[in-house]
């Protein structure tokens, strides 16, 4: 009985046998598999030579890539020369100069300087003049490569150019004859205290917005009494403020005033430069001691400064 549970348990056919084997020998190749595969990986070179051609490599292609849109100047001298601006000033810049109104037909490189043009650039628009080139109009410095939005926003308002010199270098025929005009091309002045929303949109860097905004500051404080308060528009940023500056205009500084010994508080809060800690300050020092002999009497009150007396008191009165 022994005999036949084994030869009936432990005896295989040929094709158990061949399945066991096949499965013995892929066991064992998979054991053998880690020191076999390193005999396959060719080894990593350890020379930083090549390394370092590679980086030297991409940094050449990185310089073409940034060359290969370049424009090239022009050779015709009633076109402007171009040449490629510098990358750094591709996005928002700041500008130090100061501004006056020029000709860009005769202004000179120290003048240039002066407004806080880059040598490059100023190099470009001398070349582009000493090739027989002209500014007919402001709006034709904006075509000098290299002239950046910010530097065409505050320039072009200030450009000057005399209109005769620009009409002698339009081509004439036998039916017209080019107009001679001495007059200047000037920007309009507005007075700060009477322009409406469109005045002021006509200036460089306001939209309808801070048009809007100026107006209703200047609503509030019941009226500009120095050119130097429109800079405090909530919104107005100082470098529009500066480019704008040379346009406005105040011939009349006359202001709404309030009377400090009848005002009560609700009136005088409505005051951008009073709000209303200050105005109840005002009143409760008036209930207390009586009427203000002078506006200079508000200069008792802890809370007004000399800096804060001297901001209101256009604004006052007895």
């Amino acid at each position: 009985m022994g005999k036949n549970f084994i030869t009936e348990y432990l005896n295989f056919t040929k094709k158990q046998r061949n399945g066991t084997l096949a499965l013995l020998l892929l066991i064992v190749g998979i054991s053998l598999l880690p020191f076999i595969f390193p005999f396959f990986i060719k080894p990593i070179a350890t020379d930083a030579t090549s390394f370092e051609k590679e980086i030297a490599t991409l940094k050449i292609k990185q310089v073409d890539s940034g060359t290969a849109y370049q424009r090239k100047a022009s050779e015709d001298g009633h076109t402007p020369l171009y040449e490629p601006a510098d990358r750094k000033f591709a996005g928002k810049e700041t500008w130090k100069g100061e501004l006056f109104y020029f000709d860009p037909n005769t202004l000179n490189e120290a003048g240039w300087k002066k407004l806080g043009v880059r040598e490059k650039t100023i190099t470009t628009i001398q070349k582009y003049i000493s090739k027989g080139g002209k500014f007919y109009k402001p709006p034709d410095l904006g075509k000098i490569w290299g002239i950046s939005e910010a530097d065409k926003e505050r320039l072009i308002p200030f450009v000057q150019i005399e209109k005769a010199n620009a009409a002698a270098n339009y081509p004439t025929n036998n039916y017209s004859k080019p107009i001679v005009e001495k007059n200047i091309y000037t920007p309009q002045l507005i007075d700060i205290n009477l322009a409406d929303t469109t005045a002021f949109i006509a200036l460089p860097g306001i939209g309808s917005k801070l048009s809007q905004r100026i107006i209703s500051f200047r609503d509030k404080l019941g009226g500009f009494h120095k050119i130097e308060q429109v800079a405090e528009t909530f919104g107005l940023a100082d470098s529009i403020f500066q480019k704008i500056k040379p346009r406005l205009l105040l011939d009349k500084p006359v202001v709404k005033q309030l009377n400090i010994n009848s005002a009560s508080t609700d009136e005088l809060k409505q005051h951008p430069y009073l709000r209303y800690t200050l105005a109840n300050a005002i009143v409760q020092y008036r209930s207390q001691h009586g009427n203000y002999a002078a506006v200079s009497d508000l200069k008792k009150i802890m809370l007004i400064t000399d800096d804060v007396f001297n901001k209101m008191v256009p604004y006052l009165k007895l």
